[in-house]
């Protein structure tokens, strides 16, 4: 009966130190929006200005090295399109991100690097204001594929420094024009750089 009664309070005791670890993080991050040229179909070029955007994310911690991931990030840019029949294409945009992403981690002391892979959707929509030059384009929504590596730096047991790349490649946006449509997949690269708070 007493070695029942041990295993037990020792069972009780490893489960409620699990428990208290922190199991879950947000964070908040700024990124800078990289996207190259992209040529095809008869655009030549679809080009991206370069943006910088914010990113909220929420982990929780389903081992001690694996996560799972939420985030969003907004942003706003002007992307242009160039044709032969169309010589300003401008469309000032909103760009908005929902993704989900399994997380690999390992821990080195206050340094934990990761990385990460996953699926998720970019919107473009544009802004009908002196930065768009056709009123035509309509919403365009982009499923795409996300991956990405970073280190997070320990501050404290509760906050994170985080720095990271995050890519997420796609179809390029044509905004509901058949003139804009190029047909290729493009990579849009996000460093980023933030605070991630443990809890």
């Amino acid at each position: 009966m007493k070695k029942i009664l041990l295993v037990g309070a020792l069972l009780l005791g490893s489960t409620v130190g699990y428990a208290q670890e922190s199991r879950q993080e947000v964070s908040m991050s700024g990124f800078e929006t990289l996207a190259p040229d992209v040529h095809g179909n008869g655009v030549n070029p679809m080009s991206t200005t370069l943006t910088t955007g914010v990113l909220a994310s929420y982990r929780f911690m389903v081992t001690p090295r694996s996560a799972l991931e939420l985030n969003y990030s907004f942003a706003q840019n002007s992307i242009k399109y160039l044709t032969s029949s169309i010589r300003n294409g401008e469309i000032h945009a909103r760009q908005q991100e929902l993704s989900g992403a399994y997380v690999y981690t390992r821990n080195y002391g206050r340094y934990n690097p990761f990385l990460e892979a996953g699926i998720g959707g970019f919107v473009f929509t544009p802004i009908l204001d002196n930065g768009t030059h056709q009123l035509d384009a309509k919403q365009n929504t982009n499923v795409g594929a996300l991956f990405g590596g970073g280190v997070a730096y320990e501050i404290s047991p509760s906050f994170d420094l985080r720095v990271q790349y995050r890519g997420f490649l796609m179809k390029a946006p044509d905004f509901g024009k058949a003139e804009f449509k190029s047909n290729r997949y493009y990579v849009m690269s996000m460093p980023a750089i933030g605070f991630a708070y443990h809890f």
